[in-house]
């Protein structure tokens, strides 16, 4: 399927790209063989294949959220510049 100089064009206007001839010239031969592509994989049967967005399964990589003990607020704060009633403190972002 071949793609016209201005349909190249037109896109190029949509992305408000500036294309030169060479590119315009580049550009149409890229995506009529893209477009022939796609006619070739729309020969393929594919009866009987369900239609899915992921085709591997997904799986949790992450490790289960289980509850355990937190550290002493005393090590946590060792090492804070400022600290203030078990909290950090830092300088005020909001006035």
């Amino acid at each position: 399927m071949a793609i016209t100089r201005e349909e190249v064009q037109h896109a190029a206007m949509l992305f408000r790209m500036s294309l030169s001839e060479e590119d315009i010239t580049r550009f149409q031969q890229q995506l009529s063989q893209i477009l022939d592509y796609f006619q070739v994989l729309q020969q393929i049967d594919t009866e009987g294949v369900p239609p899915t967005s992921q085709p591997i399964s997904l799986e949790n990589v992450m490790r289960a959220d289980e509850p355990r003990p937190s550290y002493p607020t005393e090590d946590i704060l060792a090492n804070a510049p400022f600290s203030e009633r078990g909290f950090f403190r830092v300088r005020a972002v909001l006035e």
